[in-house]
């Protein structure tokens, strides 16, 4: 689906919104408001269901390529990204009844490629490149709300992918070993799963 987003008006993602889940704290004091990132939503429904494009531009926000900022869905609400234009890292982690990380794993999605986001995972996205940016969409119920603040209590994710590579977020306890899944090659053709109930 080609949509001109140079005709559209973004919602922006500014650095003050991010301060807190950046991994470089030096850098989220000092620096002067940047903007981050850029999401246009509800670009196409189909039912209950709204498609969204983001865009991360290439950047390196201290020591750390540049991401958004994380949530969790509120219910049992599932998502599926698709990568227009870049390279996507998505970092997913669901944490168990006590609240602590029970799994967390990563996922390299390219440029026609997909993943799904489960429900129960928060999840954050990573352009991890210092010259290409990502473009990508989403598909997801129109009924579903994001929480971002776990994410804000414990300064973003339970890894940063800095550019040295992947480093615990030691404001979590007991975080698992990261490990990586492969992308879907396609995109399902039924996307009802995407509604709960």
């Amino acid at each position: 689906m080609e949509i001109d987003l140079t005709k559209l008006t973004p919602d922006v993602r500014h650095l003050n919104d991010m301060r807190e889940v950046l991994a470089d704290k030096d850098f989220a004091k000092d620096s002067p408001d940047l903007d981050l990132y850029f999401m246009y939503r509800a670009l196409e429904k189909k039912g209950e269901l709204r498609y969204d494009v983001t865009v991360v531009p290439a950047k390196i926000i201290g020591n750390e390529f540049n991401k958004t900022k994380g949530h969790y869905h509120i219910g049992a609400y599932p998502e599926i990204y698709m990568v227009l234009e870049g390279t996507a890292i998505y970092l997913l982690q669901k944490r168990n009844d006590a609240g602590e990380i029970e799994d967390v794993y990563a996922v390299e999605v390219k440029k026609g490629e997909c993943a799904i986001m489960p429900p129960f995972y928060g999840h954050i996205t990573i352009n991890p490149s210092e010259t290409e940016e990502l473009k990508m969409a989403n598909w997801i119920s129109d009924n579903c709300k994001s929480d971002y603040s776990l994410y804000e209590k414990l300064q973003g994710g339970c890894y940063y992918y800095l550019k040295q590579g992947w480093a615990k977020n030691e404001n979590y306890k007991n975080i698992p070993e990261l490990r990586f899944e492969e992308s879907l090659k396609e995109i399902p053709q039924d996307l009802e799963f995407l509604k709960v109930g």
